[in-house]
């Protein structure tokens, strides 16, 4: 890309920024909230190159959905960005396989949501941490995690077709999942996740994962988060009391080839 090409790009992702920003703005004036919820870019498909734009602009927090891609980035990013590289969130949904790599760059995985992907991202931690002091490094900080909840309280086959699992845990495996966070000194319980179901008001998806939530500060009043709201409907997820929204296409555009 031409550095002609580059400017151009960094100016329509800036100007882009912006129009989410003011929509966050709104939204929260609507809702008579006074504090704003962090903003997650969520740049898959998209290049190193527009994270970077991205940082120019004053992004801290990103996002990714998949290991394969955001590992790669993350490397990049980190070595252009230096210090001000961005905090990395996983929001994606995980295999277990995959948790020793996701811990090396990512502060947060958004999508936890079964135990036994927690001890594996437990099990992932405890082995950076060896490896750290076998260095004679830091170890790196507690891993956020969030519980993803699945909201669509339809049965699998009455469910639209043609967009693929959106995967998250039942209402009633919070609490199990959540305790086994808490329980891994290298894990740290934020709060919970969810994805708006495709074909149900995303408001009332919204003010149920704000009712769990409130269950779940009963037990872990550290659990505060409350990641939910996308570029369609981030406006609900404020007025139900989204602390982060994770926000890409209405930022970065659609779908760029990565790798």
């Amino acid at each position: 890309m031409t550095e002609a090409r580059q400017q151009s790009r960094r100016e329509q992702i800036a100007a882009a920024l912006a129009e989410v920003r003011a929509r966050i703005a709104a939204a929260c004036q609507d809702a008579g909230r006074t504090q704003a919820p962090e903003l997650i870019v969520v740049t898959k498909t998209h290049p190193a190159t527009d994270v970077l734009a991205l940082v120019e602009s004053g992004v801290r927090n990103v996002g990714e959905n998949r290991d394969q891609e955001a590992r790669p980035k993350a490397a990049a990013v980190a070595q252009a960005a230096g210090a001000s590289a961005p905090r990395w969130h996983f929001v994606g949904q995980l295999q277990t396989n995959k948790s020793k790599y996701v811990v090396r760059y990512a502060s947060a995985v958004h999508s936890v949501d079964r135990v036994d992907l927690v001890e594996a991202l437990g099990r992932a931690m405890d082995v950076a941490a060896e490896r750290a002091h076998a260095a004679g490094e830091c170890e790196r900080e507690p891993l956020d995690c969030l519980v993803q909840v699945d909201l669509d309280p339809r049965p699998p086959q009455e469910r639209p077709v043609g967009i693929g699992a959106r995967g998250g845990a039942a209402p009633d495996a919070i609490a199990e999942i959540a305790a086994t966070i808490a329980a891994r000194p290298r894990l740290r319980l934020r709060g919970l996740m969810c994805v708006a179901p495709r074909g149900i008001d995303p408001a009332e998806a919204f003010a149920g994962l704000a009712r769990h939530g409130a269950r779940l500060r009963e037990s872990h009043p550290e659990a505060d988060w409350l990641s939910m709201g996308m570029s369609a409907d981030l406006e609900q997820a404020v007025a139900a009391g989204a602390t982060h929204l994770r926000v890409g296409s209405d930022i970065l555009g659609g779908t760029t080839r990565v790798g």
